[in-house]
Formats: C-alpha cells, structure tokens, sequence
C-alpha cells in the first residue's frame, strides 16, 4: 500500500431529488453519475465514482498525502419505482462489493437544506442507514445540506438556520457528533466548493482516527 496516498470511501443517501447524484459529481470532480430534475426517481442501481488523484492534498507525518476519493451513489430512499426490500438489498450488496475489502469511511445523507427533515418514519435514509452500517452508524455518518444558498436567500446564517432546525433534525445532529457540511450552488468556484468540502469530510474522518466500516 502507497504511505503517500490516502484513499476516502464514501456512500450517498437520501431522499429523492435530494441532489445525491449532484452532490457526488462535486465530491468527484467529475460528471460521473447521472442528474436531473425529474417527478420521478432518477437512480435506481448503486454506481461508483473514482475521482482522479488529488496530489498534496494534505500533509500526514510530515509528508505530504495524494487524496482519492471514492463514492457511491445509492437510490433515493424511498423510491418511486423499487420497493424499500429491493433499495436495500440493492445497497448492502453494492457495500459488500465495493467496500467490503478497505471499509467505508464515511456515509453522507444528503438533505435539501430547504426541506425540513421531520419525524422518523420507517421510511427515512436515516432508518436505511442505521440498518445498513449497524450500531456503530452515529461514528460513520454525517449530513450533506444541499441547496444551502436558500438559506442565504432567505436571510439566515449557517447557525440561525440549525438553531430554527426541527427537532427530529438537532437530534440526528448530535447523535452524530454534529457531523455537518453546508453545499452552495453559487459564489465559489466548482472547484473551491469540492476542497471546501472534501477538507470537512477530512476532519470527519481524522476524528475517527481513519477507522473504517467493514462489511463482512
């Protein structure tokens, strides 16, 4: 294994339209995964995207660490066309496959900041989540806002905006340590806004002491 690269694994989850497949395109660098506007669900398989390497992105031990990332996108969570037994299945083979030898390091539920996450049906990405990494989900899951220039728009800082949050939303927040990142569709370039946020999910992991996930 190369001491000089570090290779991220993340998974993607959420409702539909929630912008995953955008969301992972920015991680990504790229246009790897498929995304529009549609009535309807738009993923329906679990697809990986490898970016190209990121060279000195980060310095460990004095050296400095080339960066790869890894993502997998999954169907929104509830889907209009498969059933939930299906989109599960579907994603816990495609962990297996994907993330079954180097771990998952992190999953990112990506929510519309301008969507209030409410209570906890049996439905929700969360449920999904939990099912799929376990007990040990709090440690490997953060939220992706995406859509956050709403937020601006309708005159709220980051803070205001999570203080106002509802309560199913402050309470997922800190079971999960306040493991959040804010996506903006405007103002910084593309390319800015992808280190921006690959520098969050870093620190994520770091806290984490590089653990990852196995799905044996």
């Amino acid at each position: 294994m190369d001491s000089n690269k570090l290779t991220i694994n993340l998974a993607l989850f959420g409702m539909t339209q929630s912008g995953k497949s955008s969301a992972g395109n920015i991680l990504l660098g790229s246009t790897d995964f498929h995304s529009s506007f549609s009535p309807s669900s738009v993923t329906k398989d679990c697809t990986l995207g490898r970016s190209c390497h990121l060279h000195a992105f980060m310095r460990r031990g004095g050296q400095e660490i080339t960066l790869q990332v890894q993502v997998l996108d999954t169907p929104g969570y509830p889907h209009s066309m498969l059933s939930k037994k299906h989109v599960k299945q579907e994603v816990r083979e495609a962990l297996a496959r994907h993330f079954g030898q180097e771990g998952l390091h992190l999953a990112l539920l990506v929510q519309r900041a301008d969507v209030p996450l409410c209570g906890q049906e049996e439905s929700s990405p969360v449920q999904l989540i939990q099912e799929l990494l376990g007990q040990a989900w709090k440690n490997y899951t953060a939220i992706l806002f995406t859509h956050a220039e709403k937020i601006e728009e309708a005159g709220f800082s980051e803070e205001e905006y999570l203080r106002e949050a509802s309560d199913t939303l402050l309470t997922l927040l800190k079971s999960i340590q306040h493991k959040y990142i804010f996506q903006y569709k405007k103002g910084d370039s593309l390319n800015e806004q992808r280190l921006k946020i690959l520098e969050r999910i870093i620190e994520f992991i770091k806290e984490n002491c590089y653990q990852v996930l196995n799905f044996k």
